[in-house]
């Protein structure tokens, strides 16, 4: 039994791997140190297989400037909507280090295998129940689907526009504080009434160690309230992937 593949056929499975492989490096919640390499380039030629139909028409002749030049512009293409998809989700981090902040575990930073960096306690379980989310709410197929369907608005030979790629970051990096804000303000503002709280306390009954009050307390309500935010995690993560997707659909359909 032989197996014929065609020019067409090898140049269009390279190029689309080499974008989907740089995507998998960046984007969420594949590119972690849970994930070894092998599986990130295997599941890398597996996407390139399925869509090679759409790809195959859009390829580069098979020659040496056409090909160079197509490789990096799928590099750049598969890191920008790595970038865009991985700054959506540093929302959800970013909700757990303002958290940190308010409650007072600022002080505690702990090492990260996943990322190989440190990172604080509420912004390191909020990155990780993310990732366990996206998978248990099949948001990664959401994310997945978004970014294969820029093989056709955006093919081989195509071209991304830089410009737009500029006004999509910037839409990027605001949904992301956005989302940050969203996710931890409600903690926020409870701890910022403990803590008016407890100044007031100590102005009524001075003779009081407030601060050996205060440690405990808010210690409590981060905790408490962190687990009452458990139930809205699933609707957010979802909301993130969607918007992870169309950003990636309409960065393609620009190019």
């Amino acid at each position: 039994m032989s197996i014929e593949l065609g020019t067409a056929s090898v140049v269009t499975l390279l190029l689309a791997s080499i974008r989907i492989t740089a995507w998998l490096a960046i984007a969420p919640p594949f590119a972690t140190g849970g994930v070894p390499r092998t599986v990130r380039v295997m599941l890398a030629v597996g996407l390139a297989l399925a869509v090679s139909n759409t790809a195959r028409a859009h390829a580069p002749a098979a020659e040496l400037g056409p090909l160079v030049t197509s490789a990096v512009e799928q590099l750049v293409i598969g890191a920008s909507l790595g970038f865009l998809t991985r700054l959506l989700f540093t929302a959800v981090e970013a909700a757990g280090a303002l958290i940190d902040l308010s409650g007072g575990f600022s002080l505690a930073f702990a090492y990260d295998p996943l990322s190989a960096s440190t990172t604080s306690v509420f912004g390191k379980f909020y990155g990780l129940l993310a990732t366990t989310l996206i998978f248990a709410t099949n948001a990664h197929l959401v994310i997945l689907q978004g970014f294969l369907r820029t093989f056709g608005s955006l093919p081989l030979d195509g071209t991304m526009s830089l410009a737009h790629l500029d006004t999509e970051l910037v839409h990027g990096v605001t949904a992301m504080f956005v989302a940050a804000l969203q996710i931890a303000a409600p903690l926020i503002a409870v701890l910022f009434l403990a803590d008016v709280a407890l100044g007031l306390l100590s102005r009524i009954s001075p003779q009081l160690n407030v601060f050996q009050v205060s440690f405990p307390l808010k210690i409590m309500l981060t905790l408490g309230l962190v687990g009452l935010s458990f139930a809205t995690m699933p609707r957010i993560v979802t909301q993130l992937g969607s918007t992870a997707a169309e950003l990636m659909m309409r960065i393609g359909t620009a190019g």
